[in-house]
């Protein structure tokens, strides 16, 4: 069995509110990129694919890739206007391969037991995504942000990255949902689901694994990398 990670290195971070993007922010003097990236190198992956901005693919050549000695980076592509569109770009690069992991490289805190995991349990269910469980109550709201539904808690998860899927299924849901520009689609999981009606399996990550989005996630970031240290 071959397996492929996409690593999504495309985002802007509009809500970083700076003009350098969150996956070359500096994280204890390393781009928040190449903490994804040296997971997945020592995972048991294959080949790794790098999914980055337009104009930026010479530039992680050298700053990330070679800089960092990632040797399973076998393709650097561009992305596109919004993630779905960025992901489409790195399946479209993907051959001869049997499962796809798709991670977001703003994810730094993924690791090597996470990948194994996930890798294994594709296997058996073709559909699978990692997250948590939510430790706060959730409420749901009409449009007058008035409370309609308290879902059970113990049934609500955060959904983390990486999401695996056979690579005949994912590529499919997306040739499909592409067709539409469904915006309202925000995880791989979600294509699944509603392209292709298949289920998703969830497994745990790690209340570690966080999406670096706003500024304070940058400093929750380095927190965990000090008390690491």
């Amino acid at each position: 069995m071959k397996f492929t990670a996409i690593v999504l290195s495309a985002g802007k971070g509009s809500r970083m509110n700076i003009g350098t993007h969150k996956q070359y922010l500096l994280l204890n003097g390393r781009p928040v990129i190449t903490y994804s990236l040296e997971a997945f190198e020592k995972s048991p992956v294959d080949e790794v694919i790098l999914v980055t901005g337009q104009g930026e693919e010479e530039y992680c050549r050298k700053e990330i890739v070679e800089a960092y000695g990632f040797s399973k980076v076998g393709k650097i592509v561009a992305g596109g206007k919004e993630r779905y569109h960025s992901v489409f770009c790195g399946l479209q690069a993907v051959t001869d391969t049997d499962y796809v992991l798709i991670h977001d490289g703003a994810r730094p805190f993924v690791t090597e037991e996470i990948i194994a995991r996930t890798m294994e349990t594709v296997r058996k269910t073709n559909a699978c995504a990692v997250g948590m469980h939510v430790k706060d109550t959730i409420k749901i709201t009409d449009e007058k942000d008035i409370v309609k539904e308290t879902p059970e808690r113990n049934n609500v998860w955060m959904v983390q990255t990486p999401q695996a899927f056979s690579c005949p299924l994912i590529s499919h849901a997306y040739e499909k949902m592409l067709l539409q520009e469904d915006a309202a689609i925000t995880d791989d999981a979600m294509v699944v689901e509603k392209m292709c009606q298949v289920p998703v399996t969830l497994i745990e990550g790690s209340y570690r694994n966080i999406k670096i989005t706003t500024p304070e996630d940058m400093l929750i970031a380095e927190a965990f990398l000090n008390a690491k240290q």
